[in-house]
């Protein structure tokens, strides 16, 4: 009984940590970052859910909708995993628009656009 206790525990806990393992074989890149916000809370995205400024979530130009990428402000190492639901960014030298929370997060609200990495995680 106590092996079994044990076998369902390692088994738990390395499902867990497999969550936010960056992929090897997906996608990465490094660029340039923005944010979206109040002005487009509540719009339909373009995967037909409703943006909320709030969530961790983002949009990119060819992920498919619902990847979880973790983003790292290469500026200060902060990181985030956001969930691919829009399309953009639309400024040319950009690779990612985040929403307001994630930006929060990587503490770029002030500079509003800053140099990134972006890692698709495994699934």
């Amino acid at each position: 009984m106590r092996l079994l206790f044990l076998l369902a525990t390692v088994l738990l806990l390395s499902a867990c940590a497999s969550q936010g393992q960056v992929d090897p074989r997906g996608y990465r890149a490094e660029g340039q970052a923005s944010y979206y916000g109040a002005r487009h809370h509540g719009n339909k995205t373009a995967s037909g859910e409703r943006f909320n400024q709030h969530a961790l979530t983002a949009a990119h130009r060819s992920l498919p909708f619902g990847s979880r990428v973790q983003v790292t402000n290469l500026r200060n190492d902060k990181r985030v995993v956001v969930r691919i639901n829009d399309r953009g960014p639309y400024a040319k030298k950009r690779i990612i628009d985040l929403s307001h929370k994630a930006a929060e997060q990587l503490d770029m609200l002030r500079d509003g656009v800053v140099p990134v990495r972006v890692e698709q995680l495994a699934d």
